[in-house]
């Protein structure tokens, strides 16, 4: 089993490394990883993005040359540890909220994250002199500043950028350890204006810029019966007076900024809304003309970049497990994050060598609010997880396996009754989850595998069984991949285990697998 795992990557990464053609392609990320905040070190590229609802959180990630990126750090463990919501407990969830949108910064041999919850009402910064090993100094601010902007000026002060429409700025002391709040003021009074009357979502997702002397502040905007915009305000002054025009309007790819090479190229970073792989990253080119950044070739957002190719998502934004760990080696490595706070108690990848253990603690009445899911990210254009776990020590009432998660979530599992169990496939809509099938189960190691295409975006997922690795059953049927806004992620593959009788139960998950179907991205 262990030796199929590497296989299953090299094959995954010498396929990927050959698509593309020797050209960077867009997206260039098929996967969730929105609101990104990009900065460069010298040579070296940091992103920051959302994860909300997971942890750890705020993924830091690196990369050489914008395209091929790895997750190398996170920002918490836990935004905080005592709350029901984060905790999955008494029947409360932080599905969609969590932390938002972040803000990357590299000061003075400092590197500086910070990101705003709406559950919390708080305002968080994280900083770091070593942005891959850490530690992290936390800084809590007693306000959540929606979508906000934390910039350095070449004057020494920090100021921070925030809201929705109206933009306000306000300056931070020089520990940015709170705000001056007598510097308090609006900074654009309607920065939707560009974009017309008629809007449905008001600019937000603030990112200010100093280059050659001006400012330039990149927001998003919605118009009603159009599409996500980029909108660009420009000022000689931070104070302003500011003039805004839209930046960019073509398939809905928006809300980032802007990026330069060493060997002076500019780029803007953006996502676009994909259905349900989720919120995806875009490059555009940047020329400049009049001191105006232009988005795009011939305002249009590109194929193919002037980047190097991507070599897959293959270890750095996704991978296989074995769970069979070295010494020094993670728990868990960083492509993994938990649905909420986990319980670190109730898990192992050490009581039985090569295994994840996941074990009950407590009585839990649904999937969306048992402890201790196990996820990664699903991806396009076609993307499977499979799994091997071994069920002899569940208690009636168990239920294991393998989930697609979101709101409208689907899953394959073993659920453990009286005296027998069965395979069971669930489909959850409008908050209601259906068995759509069930099948017996007389054996104690079972393969699962669920399958995902999001080509062209037809959001659709399937699940299979296995009882000896080779042959696959289809079990259910076909559930679409919906992107909701109450949980406002793409879908994830999850391990999970809980209770719903007996507590003290436990699985052993063997592996988890991804593969890739090669397709066009568009």
């Amino acid at each position: 089993m262990k030796i199929r795992n590497a296989f299953f990557s090299l094959v995954l990464l010498f396929s990927l490394c050959n698509y593309g053609q020797n050209k960077a392609q867009n997206p260039i990320i098929f996967a969730d990883v929105p609101d990104m905040s990009i900065i460069r070190v010298n040579n070296i590229y940091y992103m920051s993005s959302t994860t909300m609802h997971m942890n750890p959180g705020v993924p830091i990630m690196k990369s050489t040359d914008l395209v091929n990126w790895e997750i190398i750090n996170y920002a918490y463990q836990t935004l905080e540890d005592d709350n029901d919501k984060l905790n999955l407990d008494n029947g409360k969830n932080d599905y969609g909220r969590g932390s938002w949108a972040s803000s990357l910064n590299y000061h003075n041999g400092i590197y500086y994250v910070s990101t705003f919850s709406g559950t919390t009402g708080k305002t968080y910064i994280f900083s770091t002199k070593d942005i891959e090993k850490g530690p992290w100094k936390r800084t809590v601010l007693n306000n959540s500043y929606h979508d906000h902007s934390i910039f350095f000026d070449d004057d020494g002060k920090v100021y921070m950028v925030w809201g929705a429409g109206k933009l306000q700025i306000v300056e931070l002391n020089s520990d940015l350890s709170a705000v001056k709040e007598e510097t308090k003021k609006v900074l654009i009074e309607n920065a939707s204006a560009p974009a017309g009357n008629n809007i449905m979502l008001q600019s937000e997702g603030s990112q200010l810029f100093k280059i050659k002397g001006k400012y330039y502040l990149f927001n998003i905007v919605w118009p009603k019966d159009g599409m996500r915009t980029v909108i660009i305000h420009r000022a000689d002054k931070i104070s302003g007076p500011w003039e805004g025009k839209v930046g960019l309007q073509d398939l809905g790819v928006a809300q980032g900024g802007l990026i330069d090479t060493p060997d002076g190229k500019w780029f803007s970073y953006l996502f676009r809304d994909f259905g349900g792989v989720g919120r995806i990253p875009y490059l555009v080119p940047v020329q400049w003309e009049k001191d105006w950044p232009i988005l795009g070739e011939n305002n249009k957002v590109p194929e193919n970049l002037d980047l190097p190719t991507s070599k897959g998502l293959i270890p750095g934004i996704v991978n296989s497990d074995d769970f069979n760990r070295k010494k020094n080696d993670p728990n868990l490595p960083l492509v993994w994050q938990w649905n909420h706070n986990p319980d670190h108690s109730l898990w192992s990848v050490k009581e039985r060598k090569g295994f994840l253990r996941l074990k009950t603690g407590r009585i839990d009445s649904s999937f969306v609010q048992a402890k201790n899911t196990l996820t990664q990210r699903t991806f396009g254009p076609e993307s499977t997880g499979k799994i091997l776990v071994e069920v002899s020590k569940m208690k009636e009432g168990d239920f294991a396996g393998l989930s697609l998660l979101q709101k409208e979530y689907g899953l394959i599992g073993v659920k453990a009754e009286k005296n027998a169990k069965k395979i069971v496939m669930i489909e959850a809509i409008k908050d209601i989850p259906t068995e759509i099938e069930s099948v017996p189960l007389t054996q104690d190691k079972i393969y699962f595998k669920a399958e995902c295409n999001f080509k062209d975006k037809a959001d659709q997922g399937q699940f299979f069984y296995s009882l000896d690795g080779k042959k696959w059953i289809s079990i259910g049927k076909k559930i679409k991949l919906s992107y909701t806004l109450p949980h406002f992620m793409g879908y994830r593959f999850g391990l999970f285990n809980y209770a719903t009788k007996n507590v003290g139960g436990f699985v052993d998950f063997d592996y988890f697998h991804i593969e890739d179907k090669i397709s066009k991205n568009n």
